[in-house]
C-alpha cells in the first residue's frame, strides 16, 4: 500500500501563489507517476497535472497551463505543485493521487490507484 500526505493549501487572494507538496510513503517502488485533481462544490473531480517519477514527463490541463507547475523529488518521494496568479476559479479541494499501473491515461483520475485527503485551496477576489 501506498499513502499519500497533503499539505500547503489555505487562503489566498487572486493572484497570489500557494505551494502544495504530497509526501507518499509505504510501497512506494511501486509508483510511476503521481498527480494533482481538484473539486470544487457541485463539480466533478478534474485533472489539473502530472509528473513521471522516473523521467519527470509533466502534463497540465490547459487552463493551468503557464501558472502551475509540478515538480518531483524522487528521493523524498514527494511531489509539489507551485500554483502562481491563483484565480477564484481554482477553488477547489485538491487531491494527490499516485498511479501503479502502466498504460493507463494519466489525466484521467480512474487511472490513480492511491490517493490523499485532500487540501482546500480558496482563492478571493
Amino acid at each position: 500500500q501506498v499513502q499519500l500526505v497533503e499539505s500547503g493549501g489555505g487562503l489566498v487572494q487572486a493572484g497570489g501563489s500557494l505551494r502544495l507538496s504530497c509526501a507518499a510513503s509505504g510501497r512506494t517502488f511501486s509508483v510511476n507517476a503521481m498527480g494533482w485533481f481538484r473539486q470544487a462544490p457541485g463539480k466533478e473531480r478534474e485533472f489539473v497535472a502530472a509528473i513521471t517519477w522516473s523521467v519527470g514527463s509533466s502534463y497540465y490541463r490547459g487552463s493551468v497551463k503557464g501558472r502551475f507547475t509540478i515538480s518531483r523529488d524522487n528521493a523524498k518521494n514527494t511531489v509539489y505543485l507551485q500554483m502562481n496568479s491563483l484565480e477564484p476559479e481554482d477553488t477547489a479541494v485538491y487531491y494527490c493521487a499516485a498511479r501503479s499501473g502502466r498504460g493507463s491515461l494519466i489525466g484521467i483520475d480512474s487511472s490513480y490507484d492511491y490517493w490523499g485527503q485532500g487540501t482546500q485551496v480558496t482563492v478571493s477576489s
